[in-house]
């Protein structure tokens, strides 16, 4: 049985519909995965060993100049790729109009999730059949209701396998940086964390001095510090993070692949809800994710030793991507200047008691 899944985007999202196939793959051992992805994401399906054939697609791209992808058949030969085999049932992880847009383009029978449980009821016109599941269950446990049903056999709930094979992840780091790994791994690794400082809205950056202050603690603690970037707003805030402080170390830009071999020769992670935290906690590796607007259990990190530090403010989780707080302004101060603690849901966010909590979370 060959099933096509669409899932083209965002990170966070794609990471969790991992356990679904895993489910489906002891479960069906007839079944065979091809999947539809944003080609920025390609290289995690091809993660997992059910997953035969990864389909990349380029639809924020092509958004950008529409008669560019027209004139050089880009889209085309997307269609072409999609539309080569006739697929036994096309799931559409995604629930917005266009991954059912994709999905109707496939060949095969189409299921989603219905319109009362959809992001985008809109897309439930593409479907051959839809499936109901409830909005208060986390995307984890919702996208493997969706699978177990339209496949028809059961999982265990409290069982969560993301199903990565870490020696499919290739390493595409540089040697020099491979070197560090291959000098002393175990010890390396029991003392490098991981800050997973970028992330998409403003609402969800923790504080920079918050970020710089929490560094000094780690390396005071004996931890080297690794910081990834993926824009130039981010690199400019690991380099702040990183001054004068000569055990944390700005890496070079990372592909997936990369970023993931960094994070499994890690001891853990630290992070903002990011789709990278996601990353880690399908590598099964102990996190302290940091929520201020957002609501960690319908989407947070899922796994083991994955623990969420949610805001006390009142006005918290709003789930904005722009803050509307109107109270008093929240102040706190780095090496003797005061700074405004933006946005201010996450002054209940201490670098001290994050410390603390990793530190806890690593001894259990």
């Amino acid at each position: 049985m060959r099933v096509l899944i669409v899932k083209v985007s965002s990170l966070g999202d794609i990471i969790h519909t991992l356990p679904a196939v895993t489910d489906a793959h002891h479960a069906r051992k007839d079944i065979v995965f091809d999947w539809v992805v944003e080609e920025n994401f390609v290289e995690v399906p091809g993660w997992h060993p059910a997953v035969e054939n990864v389909i990349p697609i380029a639809m924020r791209r092509w958004r950008r100049n529409i008669i560019k992808t027209y004139l050089n058949h880009e889209f085309r030969t997307f269609r072409q790729l999609l539309q080569g085999v006739h697929y036994d049932l096309v799931i559409d992880a995604q629930g917005l109009i266009k991954s059912g847009i994709i999905s109707r383009l496939s060949k095969g029978l189409t299921i989603g999730l219905s319109n009362r449980t959809i992001r985008e009821p809109m897309a439930t016109l593409f479907y051959n059949k839809v499936y109901s599941v409830p909005w208060t269950e986390h995307a984890v446990d919702r996208v493997r209701q969706l699978f177990a049903r339209a496949l028809q056999y059961e999982y265990d709930k409290d069982r969560i396998d993301y199903g990565i094979d870490v020696d499919r992840i290739h390493d595409d780091r540089k040697e020099s940086e491979k070197d560090e790994y291959d000098k002393g791994r175990i010890k390396s690794a029991e003392k490098k964390v991981i800050f997973l400082h970028g992330t998409t809205w403003s609402t969800k950056h923790w504080p920079q001095h918050y970020w710089r202050q929490l560094a000094q603690i780690a390396t005071n603690s004996g931890y080297q510090v690794l910081l990834p970037w993926g824009n130039v707003e981010e690199k400019q805030r690991a380099e702040f993070i990183a001054a004068d402080n000569a055990m944390v170390r700005v890496l070079d830009k990372q592909s997936l692949s990369g970023l993931a071999k960094y994070i499994q020769q890690s001891r853990g992670v630290i992070s903002v809800d990011t789709g990278l935290g996601h990353l880690a906690a399908a590598l099964a590796k102990p996190a302290v994710s940091l929520y201020g607007p957002t609501n960690p259990d319908l989407s947070g990190t899922f796994g083991d030793k994955q623990l969420h530090l949610n805001s006390n403010l009142n006005c918290a989780p709003c789930v904005k991507k722009f803050c509307s707080y109107s109270g008093p302004g929240i102040t706190d101060e780095y090496e003797g200047k005061s700074f405004a603690v933006t946005p201010p849901c996450f002054s209940s966010h201490k670098p001290e008691m994050v410390w603390q909590q990793f530190e806890k979370l690593l001894e259990e």
